[in-house]
């Protein structure tokens, strides 16, 4: 007899769809997962990624929650907007956006930095992102997480002096 194990991809018989969030179920045999509203997702068990069919997007998963794969800064960017938008519903401000360090090349041209000598500012002025500083994370070695997720917004109560969010893709 089979073992019933096996006859599911690598995440098991049901997932969160990542775009919707509803529970879809695998198709038996196959390395595949099917949204009644997304399509098809296939697993990939060498690297542990999740591949919306249709769009090509590759999803993986940290503490059962999905973070796509970002190969474009626009993508990052509208994803920390969101999470900022978030925020600010309930009831917060970010202070700061650590950014995974697996992105950095990508968003080093996208982030919006000070001239000191026009503003009088020293040289080591922090890189910005939507009026926050910004940082590079740890490397993956000293904090396997950011493999995985994308960013973190630190935060704290409050709503923002001025809502900065809103300059999107200036």
């Amino acid at each position: 007899m089979m073992n019933p194990g096996l006859q599911y991809p690598m995440f098991g018989a049901e997932i969160q769809c990542p775009h919707c969030r509803q529970t879809i179920p695998a198709l038996t045999l196959t390395d595949t997962y099917l949204c009644s509203r997304h399509g098809a997702f296939e697993a990939n068990p060498k690297n542990g990624e999740l591949i919306h069919l249709q769009s090509g997007r590759h999803w993986r998963r940290w503490n059962n929650e999905w973070y796509r794969q970002h190969t474009h800064p626009d993508g990052i960017r509208f994803e920390i907007h969101e999470a900022l938008d978030k925020l600010y519903t309930q009831g917060y401000r970010a202070t700061r956006v650590i950014i995974a360090r697996r992105y950095q090349e990508l968003m080093t041209g996208y982030l919006e930095r000070s001239t000191p000598w026009r503003s009088g500012q020293q040289e080591d002025t922090p890189a910005r992102l939507y009026g926050l500083p910004v940082e590079f994370s740890l490397e993956t070695s000293e904090d396997p997480c950011w493999e995985v997720i994308n960013f973190d917004l630190e935060k704290e109560p409050g709503v923002p002096v001025r809502y900065p969010y809103f300059r999107l893709f200036e």
